[in-house]
């Protein structure tokens, strides 16, 4: 039996929850796992993990020698990166997720100077609306909008964004322009996403959910962009899409003194062991130039 493989593989097993989930993080087939955690407990002769039908909890045995494969393995992987030069120059590749309309407007251009600055270091970019699981997907870093669920994942805060209200002139000409959430269900709108996020706003100190008439439904943030300039109807728009339109009058903010409160914007990152050199240089380098992209979201 390989000693430091079955560390491994029960450590996957244990950080994903369940046998099968271990699997698919390993990228191996669940017999082989299963077979080499039975191993491990016959050469220990201890029963590490209580098997039920949803996941696996630790025996105390399993508590002891989970903690102590930890330390093995990391000691071993930071030994690794130190022979490799990780530690003197950050290298290899990094793995960073990102939403489509943010990641491709203001991170993007923080991970082109990345690279830049960093040529031993290469870069793969998941793009997705959701949340990647960093661990089962192999991710360094994710750029997450909106609260974070709580978890084991360690995050810094880059700034905040807010959804604003926001209509064509000639829109506004046609229609009127609605002074309360409340005129709302008069108006034609641009459906973009859950009505409950992204039509929420703040009345008299209470939550109220108002919306417009479903005059076209989307599914990316930038056809809704699209479409509230084209005239379509009142459109709930990040602030992070409106570099220009407010200021040159391609759309007017409503009902600004509504809108709900800002929601943040993190760097994400899981650690288990010493950090490695490139994440800790990405960490370094997109907070501060993110924290500087986001303070001037706020186009109104």
């Amino acid at each position: 039996m390989d000693r430091l493989e079955a560390m491994r593989v029960i450590l996957a097993v244990v950080d994903a929850g369940s046998l099968s989930a271990g699997a698919r993080l390993l990228k191996a087939p669940l017999p082989s796992v299963s077979r080499k955690v039975a191993e491990l407990e016959k050469h220990l002769g201890a029963s590490l993990l209580v098997r039920t039908s949803r996941n696996i909890q630790l025996t105390d045995a399993g508590r002891d020698y989970v903690e102590a494969a930890r330390r093995i393995i990391a000691d071993l992987d930071e030994a690794e990166r130190r022979a490799a030069g990780e530690y003197k120059t950050p290298r290899g590749e990094l793995t960073v997720t990102m939403s489509v309309e943010f990641g491709t407007r203001h991170v993007l251009p923080v991970v082109l100077g990345f690279m830049a600055e960093y040529p031993e270091v290469t870069v793969k970019l998941v793009t997705a609306d959701r949340a990647v699981n960093l661990v089962d997907e192999h991710v360094d870093v994710a750029v997450r909008l909106g609260h974070l669920a709580d978890s084991g994942l360690y995050a810094v805060k880059t700034g905040e964004f807010r959804l604003l209200t926001c209509a064509s002139p000639g829109y506004l000409e046609r229609r009127g322009t609605p002074g309360h959430p409340s005129e709302l269900p008069d108006h034609d709108g641009v459906l973009f996403g859950d009505p409950g996020t992204f039509w929420a706003y703040r009345v008299d100190g209470a939550d109220v959910i108002a919306t417009p008439r479903t005059r076209i439904s989307v599914t990316t943030a930038a056809s809704n962009l699209a479409a509230a300039i084209g005239g379509a109807g009142i459109a709930r728009l990040f602030d992070y899409q409106l570099a220009d339109e407010i200021q040159t009058g391609a759309l007017v903010r409503l009902l600004a003194e509504y809108d709900d409160a800002p929601r943040p914007i993190h760097l994400v990152y899981a650690r288990q062991g010493p950090l490695p050199l490139k994440v800790r240089a990405f960490l370094d380098w997109a907070t501060p130039r993110l924290r500087a992209a986001c303070a001037g979201f706020d186009a109104a």
